[in-house]
C-alpha cells in the first residue's frame, strides 16, 4: 500500500476492503484509522482518493479497481452507482444477510453494551426485486447529466434544449438538487415504470413545467405510485403551483391510459420540502384508498397512510411480533407509534384490549376506520405526541398494559417515554426497530428492569444496508 498526492488530493493505493460498515460502505484500516469507501465489497483491492480526513476516521472514493473481490457480482440495475438506491447489488444476497445479521449484533453489543441470547438467523426476503409497494419520483427541469453526454466527440460542451434537460426519477445521493432520470426501476412491479414514463412524456409534449429544485418553482413536483398485495394501484401527482386545468388534463390522460389505477390523487405542495402530509390532498378519480390484506384482516391505505413498503415481509415481521407478544386472550396491549394500527389490529383478536398511540392524526383516522371495517371492537386509538399522551393518567384511564409493542421512527423513543414504559411495568415489551443503533440505546435504558429473551432480525429492504430488528424484553 502506498500514498501519493494528486492535485492536492491524497490517493491511497492498494487498499484492501475488510468488511462492510453499518452505513453500507466498505471498511478498511489505514495506519490505525478506519477508512470508509462506498460501492466496495469485502475482498476488493482499490485505489482510493480521500475526501475527508478526521482524527479517528477517513472517507474516500474509488478511483481504480485493482482487484475485484471473489464474492463481487454484477449489479442488475443499469442505474447502479449513480442512483442512491440498492447500493448492495454487488453483494450476493446471502452475503447481504450475513452482514445485516452481524450489524444487528455489533450495534446491540457495542452501542447498548447488551448481553444477548441466541441471535435467530435473519429472515430474508423471498423477493429481492419488485418487492416495494411504494416509490416516489421527483420531476426536475435540470436533471443529472453524465460526462459522456455533456461533451461531443470533439470535447466541446453540448447545448441542451429544455426538453432534454427534464427528468423524472430519484435524487442523487448527497445532492438533493440533482435528479437522475430513471429509465427502469426494478423495485416495484408494473405498471410503475410505465406510469412514470408516460407522465414524463406527456409533460414534455404538453409543455408542462418541471420543478426547479434550486428556486422551488414550477408545476410538476413529485409522482408517487403505490401498489398493494391485492393488485390495486394508487397514483399521487404532487404539484408546486395551482394551475389545475393543466394538471387535471394530465390526470385525465393518465386515467385513460391506465384504467387499472384504483385511486388517483393530486396535492399542491408549495413548501421547501417534499413532504405533503400537512398539505390538502384531492381525489381526482376512483376510490379514496387501496387495500392490503394480511390473513383475515384488510387495511385501507390512503394517500397519507404509512404501510411497510415490503408487503410480504411485513407479514413475516408482524408474525414475529405476534409470537414474541405471546398473548393468551386476557391481556391489555399498548401499541406505541401504531401508525395506521397495523400491528395493533393484527394482534387484537388474541388480546382483551389493544390501545394504539400515534402522532399523525390522519394515520389514527385510518386505524379507527380499519378497526371498524374489520369488526374489531376491542381497540382504541389516540393521536398525539407520545411523550405528551403516554402518562400515568392515560394508563389509569386505559388500563395497565400487560404487553407493550414499540415501533418508533429511526430516532427511537423519547427518554420520557422510556421512563413511563418502565413505570408501567408490563410483563413483556416487544421492540421493533428499523435502526438497531437507536434501538440499542433505548434497550440499554429498558434493561434496567428487563432482560432480553429473543432477538430476530428481518430483512425488509434487499440490496440496501437497512435492516429491521425485533427484540423481546421480559421483566426481571
Amino acid at each position: 500500500m502506498s500514498r501519493k498526492r494528486n492535485k492536492e488530493k491524497i490517493i491511497i493505493e492498494n487498499v484492501s476492503i475488510e468488511a462492510v460498515a453499518a452505513e453500507g460502505n466498505g471498511l478498511a484500516h489505514i495506519d490505525g484509522k478506519v477508512l470508509f469507501v462506498p460501492k466496495c465489497v469485502p475482498g476488493d483491492v482499490v485505489n482510493v482518493q480521500l475526501t475527508r480526513k478526521r482524527k479517528g476516521f477517513m472517507q474516500g472514493n474509488v478511483i481504480e479497481m485493482v482487484k475485484e473481490s471473489p464474492i463481487r457480482q454484477k449489479p442488475f440495475c443499469p442505474h447502479y452507482g449513480i442512483c442512491g438506491g440498492c447500493t448492495w447489488q454487488s453483494l450476493p444476497y446471502d452475503k447481504q444477510l450475513e452482514f445485516k445479521q452481524q450489524q444487528v449484533y455489533d450495534q446491540l453489543t457495542r452501542i447498548g453494551h447488551l448481553t444477548l441470547p441466541y441471535l435467530s438467523p435473519i429472515l430474508g426476503s423471498e423477493k429481492t426485486r419488485y418487492y416495494r409497494n411504494k416509490l416516489e419520483y421527483t420531476f426536475s427541469d435540470r436533471r443529472w447529466l453524465f460526462d459522456s453526454e455533456r461533451f461531443n466527440e470533439n470535447g466541446e460542451e453540448r447545448h441542451f434544449t429544455q426538453e432534454e434537460l427534464c427528468g423524472l426519477g430519484f435524487h442523487i445521493p448527497q445532492m438533493f438538487s440533482k435528479v437522475l432520470d430513471i429509465k427502469e426501476c426494478r423495485l416495484q412491479r408494473e405498471p410503475s415504470n410505465k406510469i412514470r414514463l408516460f407522465a414524463k412524456d406527456y409533460a414534455i409534449n404538453h409543455n408542462l413545467q418541471f420543478f426547479d429544485l434550486y428556486n422551488h418553482t414550477g408545476l410538476l413536483r413529485n409522482l408517487v405510485v403505490r401498489t398493494s398485495s391485492t393488485g390495486e394501484i394508487m397514483v399521487i401527482l404532487v404539484i408546486g403551483a395551482k394551475e389545475l386545468s393543466q394538471v387535471k388534463e394530465m390526470l385525465a390522460a393518465i386515467r385513460e391510459n391506465f384504467p387499472e389505477i384504483t385511486s388517483l390523487w393530486y396535492v399542491v405542495n408549495n413548501k421547501a420540502n417534499d413532504s405533503y402530509n400537512d398539505c390538502p390532498i384531492h381525489l381526482f378519480s376512483g376510490k379514496e384508498f387501496i387495500t392490503e390484506q394480511m390473513e383475515d384482516i384488510s387495511f385501507r391505505i390512503g394517500p397519507k397512510s404509512f404501510y411497510q413498503t415490503n408487503s410480504e415481509q411485513a407479514y413475516r415481521l408482524y408474525s414475529v411480533v405476534r409470537e414474541f407478544a405471546d398473548l393468551k386472550g386476557d391481556e391489555i396491549l399498548y401499541d406505541l407509534y401504531t401508525g395506521t394500527g397495523t400491528i395493533a389490529l393484527f394482534l387484537a383478536k388474541r388480546a382483551k384490549k389493544v390501545v394504539g398511540i400515534e402522532y399523525v392524526e390522519e394515520a389514527i383516522a385510518d386505524a379507527k376506520m380499519n378497526a371498524k371495517e374489520n369488526g374489531i371492537k376491542n381497540s382504541v386509538f389516540y393521536a398525539g405526541d407520545m411523550k405528551d399522551v403516554l402518562n400515568e393518567e392515560f394508563i389509569e384511564k386505559n388500563g395497565k398494559p400487560d404487553v407493550i409493542v414499540l415501533d418508533p421512527p429511526r430516532a427511537g423513543i423519547h427518554p420520557s417515554v422510556a421512563q413511563v414504559v418502565l413505570k408501567a411495568a408490563p410483563k413483556r415489551i416487544v421492540y421493533v426497530s428499523c435502526n438497531p443503533a437507536s434501538q440499542a440505546r433505548d434497550l440499554e435504558t429498558l434493561c434496567k428492569n428487563y432482560t432480553i429473551s429473543k432477538v430476530q432480525p428481518v430483512d425488509m429492504f434487499p440490496h440496501t444496508q437497512h435492516v429491521e430488528n425485533v427484540v423481546l424484553l421480559e421483566s426481571l
